[in-house]
């Protein structure tokens, strides 16, 4: 399995211009590609809104399928 442990690292800075306290949305975002990509398990900072965002990401998709 795939393990994806990108929440509020500092590429997101990079990528965001956001300090660490204000990265959560980019570390959500990141967390949803990476799981639409392949990962099988994700490190979170912010748990229950990674799994609200991939609950809703999954519902997307399936919906299209």
């Amino acid at each position: 399995p795939l393990l994806v442990g990108i929440s509020r690292k500092t590429t997101l800075g990079d990528l965001t211009g956001r300090e660490v306290s204000d990265r959560m949305p980019a570390s959500v975002a990141a967390a949803v590609i990476a799981v639409t990509n392949g990962a099988a398990i994700v490190r979170a900072h912010d748990v229950r809104e990674t799994v609200d965002a991939l609950r809703v990401a999954q519902a997307v998709i399936e919906a299209g399928e």
